[in-house]
């Protein structure tokens, strides 16, 4: 990638790229991390609902994954534009049903979902009005999806929900959930 393209990567996906510089930076032992090009990773992240590697077995690419002990621990989406309610759930229900991770960088090896896996979204607020309900809206989202994630048949075990904008996420606040997650 040539260092035009890498700016304008960055300046199309701000979040993305801030949240993947920084997870890169964070210290995680025995961890795979794996960034999709918007967050300043080099491929997409395929997920399959089996263990065929076809178009018609891909069901989503996530924008981070963290792998431990070869088996997927978190699951990272940053939405920058598209915050409505079907896209974050379209998002969160499309990793729930994947089972593995295939792509030819990691040789075609099937990489299965962890026991216990952890989705994450990171929802951007910078085009909401002060008078918008939507953060409202995604805290509901977000408890109803804790609801009923146990009643669920998916290695999705714990879902949490990030908010904020470039000038007052607390990327911090993100890094030690993740890792107090890698380490469940």
């Amino acid at each position: 990638m040539t260092k035009t393209d890498k700016m304008k990567k960055e300046s199309k996906h701000k979040l993305h790229y801030e949240i993947g510089k920084h997870l890169m930076s964070v210290e995680m032992e025995n961890v795979q991390k794996v960034f999709d090009p918007a967050c300043g990773g080099t491929q997409n992240i395929p997920l399959f609902l089996t263990e065929d590697k076809s178009n018609e077995t891909e069901i989503c690419n996530v924008d981070i994954m963290l792998v431990k002990n070869n088996r997927i621990k978190v699951i990272i989406e940053i939405e920058e534009t598209n915050i409505k309610p079907t896209q974050i759930l379209g998002k969160f229900m499309a990793s729930a049903l994947a089972k593995y991770y295939i792509h030819n960088l990691s040789n075609n090896e099937k990489i299965f979902m962890s026991e216990n896996v952890c989705f994450i979204q990171i929802l951007d607020t910078k085009a909401l009005k002060k008078t918008s309900r939507k953060i409202k809206q995604w805290k509901n989202i977000e408890l109803a999806i804790n609801e009923v994630l146990p009643t669920l048949q998916t290695n999705l075990k714990t879902y949490k929900l990030f908010y904020g904008n470039l000038s007052d996420i607390n990327l911090n606040e993100i890094s030690q959930f993740v890792l107090g997650e890698i380490n469940n």
